[in-house]
């Protein structure tokens, strides 16, 4: 269930935006807009889990990013840089609710099929997104930043690391842990459908 930056194109012409914006040119700016707002949306969703949290955040994601623009690093990647400052922001937001979060430590050793799942497997699962959207929500900000990043944006452990200033081996880590929390509540809440897919021959709800 990756879903690919939405509306990245030619570096180029975004590279031509970015420095016309940083001249002064609003319109520059509501092109990168544009471009990215569909992406920067969806990551505020799955971090936040509702519509009207997500759109505000979105606004504050640009917002900020105008603000900040002077310090973008021309030379990375305009993308991974904004949905850095979405998962940011989102991160906060969340702490600011005070999120009940689940203990994790006594949650059996539960594997994930794997970083690329197979199509059976997703096509099943994308029959109800809200399961999986409110699996999210029993993750704490940091282990919900990093699943969304991993498996939604395709981001690296090394991009990872430097947006949530981890270690590596810290986000291999919560990786490890998120997915065990996950697969241990897909079998508690959802138990028929992990039994559907455990007769196909898959080890583990994926998502």
């Amino acid at each position: 269930m990756k879903a690919t930056v939405q509306g990245e194109g030619s570096k180029e012409q975004e590279l031509l935006w970015i420095r016309s914006a940083l001249l002064g040119d609003s319109e520059a700016f509501v092109q990168l807009i544009e471009l990215y707002q569909r992406s920067v949306y969806n990551l505020c969703y799955r971090m936040l889990g509702n519509a009207e949290d997500a759109e505000d955040a979105a606004q504050e994601t640009f917002l900020r990013a105008f603000h900040s623009l002077r310090k973008f690093d021309q030379q990375r990647s305009f993308a991974t840089w904004l949905l850095s400052i979405a998962a940011h922001y989102c991160i906060d937001q969340i702490r600011k609710r005070k999120m009940t979060v689940f203990s994790l430590e006594d949650v059996p050793d539960i594997e994930f099929a794997g970083h690329d799942p197979l199509p059976e497997t997703t096509i099943s699962l994308r029959e109800d997104q809200q399961r999986i959207q409110q699996l999210l929500k029993t993750l704490s900000e940091l282990d919900r930043a990093t699943v969304v990043l991993y498996y939604w944006y395709d981001f690296s452990y090394e991009e990872i690391a430097q947006t949530l200033s981890l270690t590596v081996s810290a986000v291999k880590s919560r990786l490890h842990r998120a997915r065990r929390a996950l697969a241990q509540s897909w079998l508690e809440k959802y138990p028929t459908t992990f039994g559907e897919v455990e007769r196909k021959g898959y080890e583990s709800p994926v998502f």
